[in-house]
């Protein structure tokens, strides 16, 4: 992997790499990245899926691998951590430069916490249970102090934790930022993480960064001649969720409530257009609006998008002038807020109301109800806007004029790599010589595994079942399930494809069997991993935050089961427009967006059992259809090679040999 890495940097051509767990992925690519940025004077970028694997990089393995190499290069190589912006302390806010967005949610917490009669007062009072607003202000506190030791302000650095409320007390996103207008520019703590990482050889970011970069932010990040993206499987989805947006009647309140209090503006029109915009949601159905906004839906985010103009005007500082808010007092930063939020309303609105009446423009529109019933807005309308197509984006903002490394341990789907290369635009196209459009120039590389997946696992495929209808469980399934996890003596990860599923089995497991279950939402997620860990005949059952990421090595986990082949619901509003618009081009919109979402997240499920040459154990899918259907066979060329069989009672067998060494 490394020697490829290397031949694909100095050529300027793009590679994927599909590396096994346990390959060790990392090294493949960190080394020759960090020969090539201090040699060549040439910077690269790193980019995680998640901010814990960006600093299981930055603290673990980028040193390590830096001491490594540092001996052979003319020099040692510095390295840069880069996050967004509101994941670092403002030292602005902190010190009374921007005006809370509710009254009594920073200073005045802060105080109830150190004086318990504060809690009475009126501003805290009728809005928080006092318990809540002491525990919060109790954090914030700790945060000031904190603030005053830290030297990178990064909230990964301040063990434990607080909660998102108490974060956003301290930070501000970038377009809130003061920027030269700012008296602590000097000290502010996500300006020198951008000022360290324009002079680095090698910056680590992540997907969030990437995406804000594709939709069209590109300074978010250095300038750069390499990008290497890990965990490259999930791009497509990062850049998709950064690019997407949401209009509703809160989002315009809010924005309004912070140009009256920060701006000491009038908001008339804001708030009629407001309200005419809940109104007309009032009757729209939930789900996507394939033939494009109803009527009168348009005409309300146009009167919304022509306010937030306005509004957007208004707020435009004056150079060399502070604006007072409705209290009377200086509030630059506030006005700053809400300069921001009226700013992201009317381009949100701007896009909306640009789509195509007919629904055929490059954005899917969809309309949503939170129906969690203890959410305040449960049944509240929202619009939401995404791109139909994310890789002219990543080609063309990511991609283009650079190296760039793809890896992953899922990006072979089907035994191809095509499918992964046509989501983020590496299209193989037609010969330039001939006067048409440029090839890409890209190549896929399968690095294998250490592990012997034949002789490590078996896959067993429940050909017995009936195929998953709408019942979350069925009883032949409970039975099948009760089964297997009674010969494996606990010992397993049950990955289910909702969360009414997996507490119903997990459910039901505890009543037939003595062994201790755990299931999603009976604590914090990382709690119930370790605790799956720490006791061998533990299980663990769970949703999507299971399938990836969860690493238990050994005999804990001898068992995964899987109950149904994971397509995304049907009902997905970009996914099934991706489909219709891939059948619209000839092509077959299943295969190429549900079977692919379905054989990516198959075989990021399987791949929890192995973890090690050591581990030994059964992928259980309850599904028949992987080994029944057309398709079955492109699902399970997209998994391990393990041992493959369709006779539960090897299953059962290869579980109890495995209980008895245990």
């Amino acid at each position: 992997m490394a020697s490829a890495v290397t031949a694909s940097i100095e050529a300027g051509e793009h590679l994927l790499v599909q590396a096994g767990t346990g390959t060790g992925k990392s090294l493949g690519y960190l080394v020759p990245a960090v020969r090539h940025a201090v040699l060549a004077s040439e910077r690269v970028v790193v980019s995680t899926a998640t901010l814990a694997l960006q600093r299981q990089v930055i603290t673990r393995d980028l040193p390590l691998v830096a001491a490594a190499v540092a001996p052979r290069l003319p020099r040692a190589p510095v390295i840069a951590l880069l996050k967004g912006w509101h994941n670092y302390l403002c030292l602005q806010k902190l010190a009374g430069g921007y005006p809370p967005d509710e009254p009594g949610t920073l200073f005045d917490l802060a105080a109830a916490s150190e004086h318990p009669g504060a809690a009475e007062h009126p501003a805290v009072v009728g809005r928080t249970a006092r318990g809540a607003v002491a525990d919060l202000g109790a954090q914030v506190v700790r945060l000031r102090e904190w603030a005053e030791e830290t030297a990178t302000g990064d909230r990964d650095d301040l063990v434990p934790g607080v909660s998102d409320r108490a974060w956003r007390q301290v930070s501000v996103t970038a377009l809130e930022c003061l920027g030269a207008r700012c008296a602590l520019l000097d000290d502010c703590f996500p300006q020198r993480a951008r000022t360290h990482a324009k002079e680095a050889d090698v910056v680590v970011t992540n997907h969030a960064m990437l995406g804000i970069a594709a939709a069209g932010s590109p300074n978010v990040l250095p300038e750069h001649e390499v990008l290497i993206v890990d965990e490259a499987h999930e791009l497509t989805d990062r850049v998709t969720a950064q690019a997407t947006v949401e209009l509703s009647v809160a989002s315009l309140e809010h924005a309004g409530r912070l140009a009256r209090r920060h701006g000491g503006l009038p908001t008339t029109d804001l708030d009629s257009a407001a309200a005419a915009l809940g109104a007309a949601l009032i009757d729209v159905p939930e789900g996507r609006l394939a033939r494009g906004l109803p009527d009168a839906v348009r005409d309300a985010v146009s009167v919304v998008r022509d306010a937030a103009r306005g509004l957007v005007s208004a707020l435009r500082p004056d150079p060399g002038q502070g604006r007072s808010g409705s209290d009377g007092a200086d509030s630059t930063g506030g006005v700053r807020m809400a300069a921001a939020a009226m700013l992201a309303v009317f381009e949100i609105a701007e896009r909306i109301v640009g789509a195509p009446v007919d629904g055929t423009g490059l954005d899917v529109l969809w309309c949503s109800r939170a129906d969690e019933s203890n959410r305040r807005d449960a049944g509240v309308p929202r619009l939401h806007a995404a791109p139909l197509n994310v890789s002219g984006l990543i080609r063309s903002q990511l991609l283009a004029g650079r190296s760039t490394v793809l890896t992953s341990a899922t990006l072979s789907l089907g035994g191809s790599f095509d499918v992964v290369a046509r989501s983020v635009g590496l299209v193989r196209g037609p010969d330039p010589e001939a006067g048409e459009e440029p090839v890409v120039r890209w190549r896929g590389l399968d690095v294998g595994s250490p592990f012997d997946y034949p002789r490590q696992g078996i896959l067993y495929i429940a050909t017995s079942l009936p195929p998953p209808g709408r019942e979350a469980a069925t009883e032949a399934q409970l039975d099948e399930i009760a089964e297997l996890i009674g010969a494996a003596g606990g010992r397993t990860l049950g990955l289910f494809s909702s969360r009414r599923a997996a507490q119903l089995v997990a459910e039901a497991m505890r009543e037939r069997l003595d062994v201790p279950v755990l299931a999603q939402g009976d604590d914090q997620l990382p709690t119930l991993v370790r605790a799956f860990a720490d006791d061998e005949p533990t299980c663990l059952f769970g949703t999507l935050s299971l399938w990836q990421g969860v690493d238990v090595p050994g005999a804990t986990c001898r068992l995964v089961l899987i109950d149904r082949i994971p397509f995304p619901r049907p009902d997905d509003p970009v996914r099934s427009a991706r489909s219709d618009a891939a059948n619209a081009a000839g092509g077959n919109g299943f295969m190429a967006v549900h079977a692919a979402h379905a054989a990516l997240l198959l075989a990021q499920g399987a791949g929890r059992l192995i973890r090690t040459t050591e581990d030994r154990g059964v992928v259980a899918v309850l599904d028949p259809r992987l080994a029944t259907a057309r398709y079955g066979e492109f699902l399970a060329r997209s998994l391990p090679p393990f041992w493959r069989t369709t006779d539960r009672g090897v299953a059962l067998a290869a579980l109890r040999r495995l209980a008895a060494l245990s």
